[in-house]
């Protein structure tokens, strides 16, 4: 999503890690970053809280970058995975659809991406995915939303379909706007980022023990 300013390096938010510690990369864009929250009420570092709170031995490892499209995460992809990367969580495509960018170019630079990860390293992946907005029509949507799930199956990696999904479970959307978004009406707020780390924090548990099977 889009921010003010570009991430210049990757935040690590768990301190030393031990030699046994799980390393997780987390490619993304501003809700990833963290835009517009203070530091330490982020996702990345939410989520790093709810891991260490449930005895979950892993790093995480802050690799969004405001304004980023699927573009940009492949372009910087050598960056982000490092030797010591043993897992990734992939959430892009957000700026993509504001940009109003081809589905099938969003598809086809997240394949690079998995091909990658999943298939050259051989890392489980947790791919987050998007809900398209209706504005676009019914056929950009519907290969939009479809290109999550169809991908994940493609390099069975685990799947969270709707990034926003948490929000609007059990309440109407413009519920869910007023009270979960910021004021730009695109990013989580601190109470949205705590209801989406329920939710993405036992995912990413299960990502990570892929890791230590």
């Amino acid at each position: 999503m889009r921010g003010a300013g570009k991430a210049t390096a990757l935040i690590v938010f768990a301190g030393a890690a031990s030699a046994d510690t799980v390393q997780v990369v987390a490619l993304g864009d501003s809700l990833t970053a963290g835009y517009g929250l203070p530091e330490g009420e982020g996702l990345v570092p939410r989520l790093q809280g709810w891991l260490d709170a449930n005895g979950v031995d892993a790093e995480i490892v802050n690799a969004g970058v405001s304004g980023d499209t699927t573009a940009g995460g492949l372009a910087r992809l050598d960056w982000a995975l490092t030797e010591d990367t043993d897992a990734m969580i992939v959430t892009l495509g957000g700026n993509d659809l504001l940009r109003g960018l081809p589905p099938e170019v969003s598809r086809g630079n997240l394949d690079a991406i998995l091909s990658r990860v999943a298939g050259e390293r051989g890392l489980p992946v947790l791919l987050i995915g998007l809900d398209a907005p209706s504005n676009y029509g019914p056929a950009y949507k519907a290969d939009f939303d479809a290109m999550y799930a169809e991908l994940s199956q493609d390099y069975d990696t685990l799947l969270m379909s709707n990034f926003m999904g948490p929000l609007v479970a059990g309440s109407d959307l413009a519920t869910a706007r007023a009270r979960y978004l910021q004021d730009d009406g695109i990013h989580p707020n601190r109470e949205g980022v705590a209801l989406i780390v329920e939710t993405l924090g036992p995912r990413v548990a299960e990502l990570i023990g892929r890791v230590e099977e």
